[in-house]
Order: C-alpha cells, then structure tokens, then sequence
C-alpha cells in the first residue's frame, strides 16, 4: 500500500511526515523551487519548520507521478479544490481520493466530496476530518480523527491503510454530518475569537460556542445528517479545538477582528468563506442563524464586533 499526500501545506506535510511512519509517502507541492528546497533541507520550512522528514519521505512536483499511490490524499484549500481537479482531472480521475480540507465551497455551497463529485464522477471519496494541528500530529502525538464513506468497504480499507499508533481514524458513514460539523465549526472559530478579541470574555465564549454548536446542529439536521455525527470527533471535538486554540487561524482570524486589526491575507482561512456559504444556505433553507450571519457581516465587513454583539445580545428571549 502507498500513499501520496497532494499539498505541501502545514496540514498536508504533517499527514506526509505521520504517514511515513507507517509506509513510503510522497508529497506532491505545485511548485518545483518549493519540491527542491525541501528536499535539500528535508523538511518544509515553509510551512512546517523543525519536522525533519522520515528518510522514506519523498517530494516531488510531477503530479502523474504521485497519482501512481493507491490513496490519495488531497490537503489542497476548500476554496481552491475545484480548480484543482479540473487542472489535474487526467492523473486523479479514478483514483481513491481522501479530501482533508473543510469547509464549503463559496461558489456551489457544497463540501468537498460533492465537488470531487461533480468534476471527477469515477474517483473512489472519503472524507478525513476532526480536531487536529499539524504541529501535533507531525511530532507524533495522540490524534483521533473521523473519515466519512459511504461505502463501507472502502471506508475500511482506508481506515486501516491511514491509521498508525497514534493517528487513531474512527469510521463513519455520514458524509453530510462529517463535512459540515468540519465546515461549521471554523465559522464558529472565528466568532470564538472575535470574542476574546473584543475583551468580551470567556463567558461569552462560552456562550459563543454553545450556540453557535447549536446553529451547526440545526443545519446538519436540516440536511439530513445523523445528529451523533455532531457530537463526535468531527463535530463537538474539533469544535472545542478549534474555538479555544490560537493555534487555530480562524481563532486567530477572529481574535484580529475582535482587536480591529489587520489579518495576514496571505494566511488561508476557510472559515470566511464558509461563512458567506453557510449563511446563504441557511438563509435559503430558512433556518435562524444568528452567530454564522454575524460572522459572514465580520469578513465581510458589514459589522465590527461591537455591533454584531449587540444584534445578537438584543434579540427576542427564547427558550435553549
């Protein structure tokens, strides 16, 4: 069994490094200058400083052949998902593809195994989410993770050719509450830090965090996911990560917003589009939610934090 991971990124280089504890891995990046100062280095500095490469580690910047793995791994940004397939259509067509990003597609609305989907309708997909950092995982340290499969020999075979010692996947077969609980909860990362980052206050986090989890139920639900889905790994578990770590940057999103200060564009953040994605679904599905709405107006910026408080603060009283 091999394993190709396509994206050079934090994320994807730790899955690569973790991986090659358990089998040769190869990791595809796009650019050839990056390809060769990691091999030089034998690590991706870039990204992901300090975590040396296994020796069974290999980069390379030929897509074709990469593709030649039994699995592989697409840690590729939500939003630049669909652009990627198309252009690498040819080399991953029949593939079995495990999408590790999260989020929603700002253009369809859709998680990433619909967009594989739609642009590769032959390739075998799962979908590999939860709460986890890549520093964490590249330093070996204990991470469970949830893949979603509808198809259950498939999400066996996977399971057991991604999991290692310590990288522990639990299997699902609900794709629907596996990607949005991924989706949703950088939305309400994002909030989390807007929150601290305004001095409201741990007890407004945690109120932030109840609710918004219960926004990210309502619209799991409305789209018939299983509501157990949220309360995993998937949902609930990378909720709490994501919402109380600066590691997370949609906690650190939030938090700059929260400060009234200037964000790293540069700096991937899926959960500012999610929340433009999220808040037009919910608004198309006529569902009430209050937190994703004030997040998209934030990055959108149709609100600072003082006004998306009090919008949320001086609604009608309701039961939980």
């Amino acid at each position: 069994m091999t394993v190709s991971v396509l994206g050079a990124g934090a994320f994807g280089t730790a899955l690569a490094i973790a991986l090659s504890q358990k089998t040769p891995v190869q990791l595809w990046a796009r650019s050839e200058d990056h390809v060769q100062e990691m091999a030089r280095a034998h690590e991706n500095a870039a990204y992901l400083p300090d975590r040396p490469f296994p020796a069974v580690l290999a980069v390379t910047p030929e897509i074709e052949r990469a593709a030649e793995a039994d699995i592989l791994l697409l840690a590729v940004p939500m939003q630049q998902l669909r652009a990627f397939l198309k252009s690498h259509g040819d080399a991953l067509a029949e593939k079995t593809l495990v999408a590790c990003c999260k989020g929603m597609d700002l253009q369809s609305g859709t998680g990433p195994l619909e967009v594989i989907a739609d642009e590769l309708p032959r390739a075998r997909t799962a979908l590999l989410t939860g709460p986890s950092f890549a520093r964490d995982i590249a330093a070996g340290l204990p991470t469970g993770l949830t893949l979603a499969c509808a198809d259950e020999e498939l999400g066996q075979y996977v399971q057991e050719a991604l999991s290692t010692p310590v990288l522990r996947l639990y299997r699902s077969d609900d794709v629907i509450g596996a990607t949005l609980g991924g989706a949703l909860k950088n939305v309400i990362a994002i909030a989390c830090g807007a929150t601290m980052g305004a001095g409201l206050g741990e007890s407004a986090r945690a109120t932030v965090l109840t609710r918004g989890f219960a926004e990210m139920q309502r619209l799991a639900l409305q789209k018939g996911a299983n509501p157990n889905t949220l309360a995993g790994l998937s949902g609930f578990g990378d909720l709490v990560l994501t919402c109380t770590s600066a590691q997370s940057r949609n906690y650190r999103l939030g938090l700059s917003l929260g400060k009234a200060e200037t964000f790293d564009d540069r700096i991937t953040v899926e959960g500012a589009a999610t929340a433009r994605a999220a808040a037009a679904l919910a608004q198309k599905e006529g569902l009430d939610m209050p937190i994703t709405s004030a997040v998209a107006g934030l990055v959108e910026k149709r609100l600072d934090v003082r006004q998306a408080m009090h919008d949320l603060l001086s609604r009608s009283l309701k039961e939980e």
